[in-house]
């Protein structure tokens, strides 16, 4: 299934309000941290798989910026794991 462009930005304003970083005990939200867009992008590339992998494989190609860029981590190790859930369950809405 190819999305619009209209149907990703919709997901990536979904993705900005609900899915977070977690860092410490600091929530970062998507939309706060510039990757709600990039996040959007990967999984509509790869929502033909299926919400579930579709979710994991997104969240591992996304990758984040630490120390000033010197050094970059997959999303999937800033993300907690309720928030893969609600990935998968916001990619089952849009699917």
């Amino acid at each position: 299934m190819t999305m619009t462009p209209d149907e990703i930005r919709e997901l990536q304003q979904a993705l900005a309000d609900r899915l977070y970083l977690q860092i410490g005990g600091w929530h970062l939200y998507l939309g706060d941290a510039g990757l709600a867009e990039a996040l959007a992008i990967e999984c509509a590339a790869r929502l033909d798989q299926g919400a579930a992998v579709c979710a994991r494989q997104a969240l591992e190609a996304v990758q984040v910026p630490i120390g000033g860029g010197s050094s970059k981590l997959p999303l999937a190790r800033l993300v907690p794991p309720g928030q893969l859930q609600d990935l998968e369950e916001l990619l089952d809405n849009h699917g």
